[in-house]
């Protein structure tokens, strides 16, 4: 898409940045003089540089009529009036030229009609306050020193007898009579400009100002007789008013003796003045379009602003409401490149600065930012923005500093804005390295669209809201989402925005609430900060399930001994240690206090009984920085300082003091993210059995203020950790993991087990680890020894010690010692057999050698239980039994199973759950797992809302026709059976008899 550079030429001074101060400030007296830069003395150059407002060819029309004396005219008398810089000595400067030139230029006829051209012979007369000199006068020829306006004009009318004429009057500072006037002024044509009257007032002093003011009000009152009483003469004078009315001079002194001149000016001129607007502010972006640009090419203009208007319309919702009279792409056109909201921004607020001199100062203000535009190019640029104005060039920063007297706002500029080279970079120059690299600088543009937002006087007129700021921005090279985001960015850190609530956005003169709380925090004590952050941390992580041990130092920190049942939560102090985002390894401490207990390093015990906490390397800092802001805010709460904030900061202090104790929880809790846990899996690369996971950030901040419960749902959710209200593990599975496999263990050394080998589960007291043998009594798989207390699978449940004199014994190992079940005694009736609406167990294909059995994780059960077969010579499988040890992975392996095809297969499922509520369901089946499925979908949603839940299931294959162990068919087994879990399983197969 075209851009701006494609569409405009600049002027080659304005390009070339060569434009001078000279070439902004307009002056009569060089003009008429000849030493005039050649911007205004040469006319074709000054006519080629001036837009045809309505204003000035009134004034040329007008007057050229007066001096031909042709019918049409309407005055004799013609004041300009409009505020400084808004064209008053760039319409006399015209009118000379035009008097004096316009015969022989070609371009004349865009601003008159050449036939109302007087002839060469018009005499012009001018007063000019910027040059005169009432105490030394100013020197109008070698012989002649003129003091007064009547001086001057003398001999401007007629040269140096003319000034002799008055001379009297020129010295004594009296102003002349309407005949000595009349006669000075003749028949011939004539063309009096009078130009800066209140410059020529600042410059009296003391006694003669006063005297100066009546003696000029008395010449005005003369002069403006003696040229209405003469046919061929015109009078042109400005005045510098405000839009209020009010008078303005360039040095803003004596206001109230120049008012009041003004003011008696007008009572006696009013009446016979035609008053003109050189430049009327609907004109104004013409003025400066033909003065910067050489050509602009409309029709890709047109499309440009076309872009503008398609971006405007799906926008809409998020930016201003259009006017009933909505003009902006009417107007964008004739004014391209300069955007509309730039010109609304420079003409109603910028301007009603006193400094500010309108289209002179917008002139100034924009020379200097087409020609950084240009210089730099930027590929977003498809006009001129309010972001175009760069304050870090020092000419513009200047022309806003200096020009505008805005020094107040360079502490704002400097932090905030744009910072003089080789300093530290300004707020928005910081938010666009980190957050827009290799985009547009969307927080410099906020930046500097505030900025020029916040300069105007009034200050119900300082500042925008958001939807007037995506406007201002906005642009086909733009997205309207980040300048929401750069806004908000630039808004939460900004020292200097009005942070009173539901003001615009705008900068102040002096700190915000934001740069007094970033003082405090720099005067916070860092070994009080650190301190008070090691006290939140432990807070943070204390908790009920795990015993915390914060900021160990070594083994010696850490005892190896049962404690209360709780494994031990060690925390890492942040300094000792910490884990880089993109790379896991275990830190040297933590392997020293895994492997060792005590000062003396002896080798540690209860290793699946400690877990190790440590902070994130990329988090560290922003929990340290928050901990700091926490204590900031809560000393500026001290009385002392509340005394020195406004009411609306005092409340925002609160607020934010509330907040920043939970963002320093959440900050906490994000750092303390990497938990290391004991494990056969080990981290690659590790000397230890320890593994690791990681906290997510978002689950961190979900619950700020509980840490430990974090870490406890983690090791919960990888299936490490059981608390007392989680279902035990399988009791097969523990079986074949721990000594019991043996066929006995006592209950003390089985506990000892899950707390010193890795590879079980981390058990939260003895509830749930009681839970398991009583699980494994009724299922038939132990057997409980204490004494004489015998008790297995059907007995009344008693209670279960744990010591070195009570057993769990496996029922194969009870059976074969004849411990379990017990000898029938005599004459004591049989126990009763099973009826017949009980579910039987589903019977096993009929063979000839005993079963394979391996228990361990099924992919790995599954290939060794085939490898034994075929060790042994089967040649194929009738059937294949897989009991999952892991209750989670029951009902998953429900439909796995099911898939399987050339098989048949059955299930024996139990579940027993209990609800929040204290209810308690029991669901046994046995049969074709194709009618499993409804009791499956019913279940899994009862589990997921219980308290406590059991659920055991055996999955039984018998292949039709046998599944042969020679070729590819028990690999595609496994395959499918474990490509979506890797749950531990018993799995037994049996061998097909031919």
């Amino acid at each position: 898409m075209l851009n701006v550079f494609d569409a405009c030429e600049p002027r080659p001074d304005v390009l070339a940045g060569t434009i001078q101060e000279s070439d902004f400030a307009a002056d009569l007296a060089q003009v008429l003089r000849g030493d005039a830069p050649p911007e205004y003395l040469d006319p074709n150059r000054f006519f080629a540089n001036t837009y045809p407002t309505r204003g000035l060819k009134s004034l040329l029309t007008n007057v050229c009529l007066r001096l031909a004396a042709k019918p049409g005219q309407i005055g004799a008398i013609f004041r300009l009036d409009t505020q400084f810089g808004g064209g008053k000595t760039h319409a006399l400067i015209a009118l000379a030229h035009a008097i004096r030139s316009g015969r022989s230029m070609s371009g004349i006829a865009e601003f008159i009609d050449p036939a109302l051209l007087p002839s060469p012979d018009v005499r012009v007369a001018a007063f000019d306050g910027e040059n005169a000199d009432p105490a030394n006068g100013r020197r109008m020829s070698d012989a002649v020193r003129a003091f007064t306006p009547w001086g001057e004009l003398a001999f401007g009318l007629r040269g140096e007898n003319g000034y002799r004429r008055i001379e009297k009057s020129d010295v004594e500072g009296v102003a002349p009579g309407a005949e000595t006037l009349r006669e000075l002024i003749g028949r011939e044509p004539c063309l009096i400009l009078l130009d800066e009257l209140t410059v020529y007032l600042r410059k009296t002093s003391g006694q003669a100002a006063t005297r100066a003011a009546g003696q000029l009000t008395a010449f005005l009152q003369t002069l403006f007789n003696a040229v209405e009483g003469s046919p061929n003469a015109a009078l042109v004078y400005t005045l510098a008013l405000g839009k209020d009315g009010r008078a303005l001079d360039a040095y803003a002194q004596e206001t109230q003796q120049i008012t009041g001149f003004i003011a008696e000016a007008e009572s006696i001129s009013a009446r016979k003045a035609t008053l003109l607007d050189p430049t009327e502010e609907d004109e104004t972006v013409r003025v400066l379009q033909r003065r910067l640009f050489a050509s602009v090419d409309a029709d890709r203009a047109r499309e440009i602003v076309t872009a503008y208007k398609a971006l405007w319309d799906a926008n809409k919702d998020a930016l201003p409401g259009a006017r009933l009279d909505d003009r902006r792409t009417d107007e964008f056109i004739a004014g391209y490149p300069l955007h509309p909201e730039l010109i609304a921004t420079l003409t109603t607020k910028t301007s009603t600065l006193g400094t500010f001199q309108r289209v002179r100062g917008m002139l100034r203000l924009l020379a200097r930012t087409v020609a950084d535009l240009w210089a730099t190019k930027p590929a977003d640029a498809y006009a001129i923005h309010l972001q175009h104005v760069n304050v870090g060039n020092e000419a513009i920063r200047q022309e806003i500093v200096t020009r505008l007297n805005q020094q107040v706002l360079v502490p704002a500029i400097k932090a905030e804005v744009a910072a003089h080279a080789g300093d530290t970079p300004a707020l928005a120059q910081q938010i666009d390295a980190t957050n827009y690299r290799g985009l547009p600088p969307y927080a410099s543009y906020v930046a500097r669209t505030v900025l020029m937002h916040t300069l105007a006087y009034n200050d119900a007129l300082r500042g925008l809201n958001a939807e007037e700021l995506r406007y201002a921005i906005a642009s086909p090279g733009t997205d309207v989402s980040f300048i929401d985001d750069a806004r908000k960015r630039f808004v939460a850190d900004s020292a200097y925005l009005d942070d009173r609530p539901n003001v615009p956005l705008r900068f102040l003169a002096e700190a915000n609430l934001t740069q007094i709380i970033r003082r405090q925090e720099q005067n916070t004590d860092p070994g009080e900060a650190r301190a008070q952050l090691n006290d939140r941390i432990r807070q943070l992580f204390a908790g009920p399930s795990l015993t915390l041990i914060p900021f160990a130092a070594g083994p010696h920190d850490v005892p190896d001994d049962a404690g209360d049942g709780k494994p031990f939560l060690v925390l890492l102090n942040f300094d000792a240690a910490e884990i880089a985002p993109d790379r896991v390894e275990i830190p040297e401490i933590i392997e020293r206090i895994y492997l060792h207990k005590g000062a003396a390093n002896d080798w540690r015990h209860n290793r699946n009984n400690v877990v190790f906490l440590v902070a994130d390397a990329s988090l560290v800092e922003a929990m340290r920085r928050n901990m700091v802001r926490h204590l900031a805010l809560e000393a500026l709460k001290s009385p002392d300082k509340l005394r020195d904030l406004a009411d609306y900061q005092v409340k925002k202090l609160q607020e934010l003091a509330e907040r920043s104790k939970h963002e320093l929880a959440v900050a906490i809790q994000q750092a303390y993210r990497h938990v290391f846990y004991p494990t056969r899996n080990r981290v690659e690369g590790a000397k230890c059995d320890l593994g690791h996971t990681a906290i997510d950030n978002q689950t961190a901040s979900d619950r700020p203020g509980d840490g430990q419960r974090q870490v406890v749902m983690q090791l919960q959710s990888i299936g490490k950790l059981r608390l007392p209200t989680d279902a035990p593990d399988s009791p097969a599975y523990i079986k074949d993991r721990t000594p019991l496999k043996k066929g006995q263990i006592t209950t003390a050394a089985l506990r000892a087990e899950f707390r010193g080998d890795p590879a079980l589960s981390m058990l939260v007291g003895d509830d749930v680890f009681l839970r398991g043998i009583r699980l494994g009594i009724d299922q038939g798989e132990y057997v409980y020894r204490s004494g004489d207390l015998v008790m297995g699978k059907g007995d009344p449940q008693a209670q279960i010690k744990i010591d070195e004199q009570s057993f769990v014994l496996t029922s194969v190992y009870a059976r074969e010692n004849g411990i379990w079940p017990r000898p029938a005694a005599t004459n004591v009736p049989s126990q009763p057999t099973r009826s017949a609406s009980q579910p039987q167990p589903t019977p096993l294909p009929t063979t000839a050698r005993s079963p394979f059995q391996v228990s361990d994780v099924l992919k790995v059960a599954l290939t060794r239980v085939f490898e034994d077969a075929a060790h042994k010579n089967v040649a194929a499988v009738a059937a294949l039994h897989i009991r999952p040890f892991d209750g989670a992975d029951v009902l998953k392996l429900m439909s796995i199973v099911g898939s399987v095809p050339n098989a048949t297969k059955t299930v024996e499922l139990d579940v027993d759950y209990e609800t929040t509520e204290g209810s308690s369901a029991t669901v046994n089946f046995r049969g074709a797992l194709e009618d499993a499925l409804p009791v499956k979908d019913f279940a899994e949603p009862q589990l997921r809302a219980a308290s406590d839940r059991t659920v055991a299931a055996k999955y039984t294959l018998t292949f039709a026709p046998p599944l042969a162990l020679a070729g590819d068919g028990p690999a595609k087994l496994i395959e499918r059976l474990t490509r979506l879990t890797s749950t531990a399983a018993e799995v037994t197969l049996i061998a097909h008899e031919t």
